[in-house]
């Protein structure tokens, strides 16, 4: 009763007002019709709470989400199946669905009236222009009297999820020259020239587990060697997102990090695909990684689905330099493919990606012109400063043998991809 009370609308409200407002005016003139208007203004709230509070409905929802993931643009269905589980029939119910308003506007259902054993299907499209991961309910009711006077609200406590990916774009097969690292001929000659045991070891770093400790080649050399966790003939690729907040501008799905993040999705997807083992650093798991110092995540081979959703759900950060970012990579066997999707780097960057990158792997870089996706005043006061600094980033990779793809706002990933191929990383 206490909760219903708790719960007049405004309208409720008034009534209550207007009526002791009535009696104590009929009480003062002794005007008895007058009266008799005041208490029946107030005893209709005071009614309609009794019955809203004695509401005892025993509402079973059950949600299905198809599908639980999709891309950008996409749709997907909520549907809800509602059920009176009891033998108590209620009046109005005012039924919402809680989503994020980036999915649609919020689902709003009436139902007049709800009967024993009463059943109802109900369902709705969502969708998104942003990704990420979102949550889809709970579901909200409100019970209601007729005239509006009183309103109780409870909220179901299930809900799900639905994972928005980004857009993964088909891309052209090209020649990085770091296929002929990971299959084929050329790998198991390299075996048979140094060892078995030399091409299944490597030296230890910080973090390994010491059972993987390889006691005779330890003895052999002079330092701590560990066995790889990998065949050594299987291709390998790491792929560094930079998602600082310094490196790009623009807002929404037409920033710079947007066409970033969809970018590492298609090249990682297509990587995977041709049987590489792949790892992608600068998400959200690297970030995990630094704040717990545990490096255990990060180089750990992902799936296409487990790469869509490390890139659904990357967001800016505040880190100021690369370094930190690629310090955890602890791949277990040098990679022969990097790719750095990266904005404009200090020299300091362009130092951390040189030591990521190994001697023998093929180094690609895709460095975004962030100053083209600025807009405004943001556009002039750092156009000319973004342009130089993204010259500058240029050329110091090209200098360091990387192969590098200089992106603007426009330019289609495919295309950029295809030039990769074709184009040498070394100035002339």
């Amino acid at each position: 009763m206490r909760q219903a009370l708790r719960g007049l609308t405004t309208r409720g409200r008034a009534f209550v007002a207007a009526g002791i407002t009535a009696s104590l005016c009929a009480l003062l003139l002794g005007q008895k019709d007058l009266l008799r208007v005041g208490i029946l203004l107030v005893a209709l709230p005071v009614v309609a709470a009794l019955v809203v509070g004695r509401t005892r409905l025993r509402l079973q929802v059950r949600r299905s989400l198809t599908p639980n993931q999709v891309p950008v643009g996409s749709s997907a269905t909520v549907e809800l199946a509602l059920s009176n589980q009891g033998r108590m029939p209620a009046g109005l119910l005012l039924l919402e669905d809680r989503i994020p308003y980036v999915l649609g506007h919020r689902p709003r259902f009436v139902v007049d009236r709800v009967s024993p054993n009463w059943r109802r299907t109900v369902s709705y499209p969502v969708k998104s222009d942003v990704r990420g991961l979102f949550q889809v309910g709970p579901l909200m009711l409100t019970v209601a009297d007729p005239f509006g006077l009183v309103e109780t609200s409870r909220t179901f406590t299930r809900s799900q999820h639905l994972l928005v990916t980004p857009r993964v774009h088909k891309l052209p097969e090209i020649r990085l020259g770091a296929d002929r690292a990971g299959s084929g001929e050329n790998r198991p000659r390299a075996i048979a020239a140094a060892g078995e045991e030399d091409a299944t070891v490597r030296e230890y770093r910080d973090g390994d587990d010491l059972r993987r400790v390889h006691w005779r080649s330890t003895a052999r050399r002079g330092e701590l060697m560990v066995r790889r966790e990998e065949q050594p003939w299987q291709s390998r690729c790491s792929i560094f997102l930079d998602a600082r907040t310094i490196s790009h501008h623009g807002h929404g799905p037409s920033s710079s990090l947007e066409w970033a993040v969809s970018a590492t999705a298609s090249i990682g997807a297509d990587r995977i695909r041709r049987g590489y083992v792949t790892t992608m650093l600068g998400g959200p798991t690297t970030l995990s990684a630094i704040t717990h110092r545990s490096a255990a995540a990060v180089h750990q081979p992902l799936t296409t689905q487990q790469l869509l959703t490390e890139c659904a759900t990357v967001e800016e950060h505040k880190y100021a330099e690369i370094g930190p970012l690629l310090s955890v990579d602890r791949f277990a066997q040098e990679p022969s493919l990097v790719i750095a999707i990266v904005g404009a780097c200090g020299s300091d960057d362009i130092t951390a990606l040189n030591r990521w990158r190994t001697s023998q792997a093929t180094g690609v870089a895709i460095v975004l012109d962030a100053a083209s996706w600025a807009v405004g005043a943001e556009a002039t006061d750092k156009a000319a400063r973004l342009t130089a600094a993204t010259d500058a980033t240029e050329h110091e990779l090209r200098r360091n043998g990387w192969r590098v793809a200089r992106v603007r706002r426009g330019d289609q990933l495919a295309t950029v991809w295809s030039g990769l191929g074709l184009r040498s990383g070394r100035i002339a």
